[in-house]
C-alpha cells in the first residue's frame, strides 16, 4: 500500500475540506496517508506571510465563500465564517499529536474540525475542548497537560522542521516521493503521482 504524508495543521480553514473526507478516500483509493499535525503558522511567520488579511475583506469573502461551495461539492456542509484566527492554535495541534499517539487523534481532529466548521465552535478552548473530549471519552485536564508535555512538543517541532525539509509553505500538504501537493483540491494529485 501506497503512503502518503499529509502534513496539517488544525487553524488551516481548508484543511477542513480535506480532513472531512480523507478517510472515505483513503479507502476508495487504498493508499495510506500519515497524519502529520506541524505548526504552519511558524513557517509561515519566517515567510512573512499573512494568507488572509483582515484588510483584505474581498479574498477573506472569497475564502470563506468557496470553502462552503467545495464543502457542498463534496456532500457536507460548512457554515461560514468561524472564528479565525485560533487563539490555541499550538494547543489544538499539539493534541492532535498526543491523539495521533494514542489512536484517538483521527477522530479528535475531524470532530474539533467540524464542530469549528458546522457549529462556530473554536478548537482547543472551553467550553468546547471539554465537549470534544467527553464525546471522545478523554479527560479534558490531563489531555492538555500530556498535550503540554516535553515530548509532545519535541513532536511537534519535529514534523515542523520536517515541514521545512520538505519545503512546506502552507496547510494541507501532501508528500509523495519527495514531491509536494499543496492545498485540499491536489489531494487526488497525489494519489495519482503515488500509483506512477
Amino acid at each position: 500500500m501506497v503512503n502518503i504524508d499529509f502534513f496539517f495543521s488544525i487553524g488551516s480553514t481548508y484543511t477542513y475540506l480535506s480532513v472531512t473526507r480523507i478517510l472515505e478516500v483513503e479507502k476508495k483509493n487504498q493508499v495510506k496517508f500519515n497524519w502529520k499535525p506541524f505548526s504552519v503558522r511558524a513557517i509561515m511567520k519566517e515567510m512573512n506571510n499573512i494568507p488572509f488579511p483582515k484588510d483584505k475583506l474581498n479574498k477573506v469573502n472569497y475564502m470563506w465563500r468557496d470553502i462552503e461551495r467545495r464543502a457542498e461539492g463534496y456532500g457536507f456542509f460548512a457554515k461560514t465564517p468561524v472564528p479565525y484566527p485560533l487563539s490555541e492554535f499550538d494547543l489544538a495541534n499539539q493534541i492532535a499529536i498526543l491523539g495521533l499517539n494514542k489512536e484517538w487523534g483521527i477522530d479528535y481532529v475531524r470532530l474539533s474540525y467540524k464542530k469549528w466548521f458546522q457549529e462556530s465552535k473554536e478548537p482547543a478552548i472551553d467550553p468546547n475542548l471539554g465537549e470534544v473530549c467527553k464525546e471522545l471519552n478523554l479527560n479534558k485536564d490531563e489531555i492538555i497537560a500530556q498535550a503540554n508535555s516535553k515530548e509532545i512538543i519535541e513532536n511537534y517541532n519535529s514534523n515542523t522542521d520536517s515541514a521545512r525539509k520538505n519545503k512546506i509553505f502552507g496547510s494541507p500538504s501532501f508528500v509523495v516521493k519527495d514531491e509536494i501537493f499543496w492545498g485540499d483540491d491536489r489531494m487526488e494529485d497525489a494519489i495519482n503521482w503515488s500509483k506512477k
